[in-house]
């Protein structure tokens, strides 16, 4: 067995690698090193792709999956995002082309109205393939931020117990949904020149339009108000209604909290108490 995976990867996903492509080099481990998944770059024969894999109960390459096999297209036909190569559901791995490109966050780019404005325009196209009424997510959205609440975390303890009795007091109704990406922010974009490009889909999954709003009306748009506006010229409309708008950003708050403490990222999690304090002024 070849060393080029240092170890990232089992024995099966890199043999399932190395059977498709032989001599493959490793270049760069992308990884984030927070959860299990594994991201290498990789080169074979004059080509560059990645890898990306994780152990059995990880649940993102297979969502990542199934987005690059129903609503990626739309993108990749166009090089806005990667094209997949191939994957295996078994060894929950996946290899896709390699984009070009350089990450938007920590860059001017992320400050800058025209990178908004493609965002917008770019998810506006993807949340228009297809449309569900879904009469179970809002019960299973809250049930599941109420129980991050019940799992280790810091969050203050009056703000927590204020979370709770809001999620325990919501009543869900049936919504429209569409497919999201599911971390929409700079962190997953990239800039090819002056042309916007998207990455990593391991939270794809249908649900209501606005839930891909939160990361940058938490981020970015607090400090850039032309860039929200920027945003919705692109994306056309600003679908965001009051309730169902309040309640995603609550969940998402006591969800990032609580994920991020129990990955150790504590600048994340500052920013889900300031999300939870933003949300709760809402009540």
């Amino acid at each position: 067995m070849e060393s080029w995976h240092r170890n990232r990867l089992s024995a099966g996903q890199a043999g399932f690698v190395e059977s498709r492509f032989p001599g493959v080099r490793l270049l760069n481990d992308l990884s984030w090193n927070l959860v299990d998944t594994t991201v290498l770059e990789v080169e074979h024969g004059e080509r560059r792709y990645v890898v990306k894999a994780a152990g059995p109960a990880n649940r993102h390459i297979g969502r990542e999956i199934a987005a690059h096999g129903s609503f990626t297209g739309i993108w990749a036909s166009k090089d806005r995002a990667p094209s997949l190569v191939t994957a295996s559901r078994g060894l929950n791995l996946l290899v896709t082309e390699y984009l070009d490109g350089s990450p938007v966050e920590g860059r001017a780019a992320e400050y800058d109205a025209d990178t908004y404005l493609q965002a917008g325009q770019l998810l506006r196209a993807f949340h228009a393939q297809a449309v569900r009424v879904d009469p179970q997510y809002e019960d299973a959205a809250t049930a599941k931020a109420m129980a991050w609440l019940d799992k280790p975390q810091q969050m203050d303890k009056a703000a927590a117990e204020k979370a709770r009795n809001i999620l325990a007091s919501y009543r869900p109704e049936p919504v429209r949904a569409v497919p999201t990406h599911g971390d929409w922010q700079p962190r997953n974009w990239l800039m090819n020149g002056t042309e916007l490009r998207i990455i990593d889909f391991g939270r794809f999954e249908f649900r209501p339009a606005l839930s891909d709003f939160c990361r940058l009306a938490a981020q970015q748009w607090r400090s850039g108000p032309e860039l929200e506006e920027a945003f919705f010229k692109g994306y056309g409309f600003d679908p965001r209604e009051s309730r169902l708008w309040n309640i995603t950003q609550l969940r998402e708050a006591v969800s990032t909290a609580a994920w991020a403490f129990q990955v150790g990222d504590r600048e994340f999690e500052e920013q889900g108490h300031h999300m939870l304090r933003d949300a709760l002024a809402n009540y």
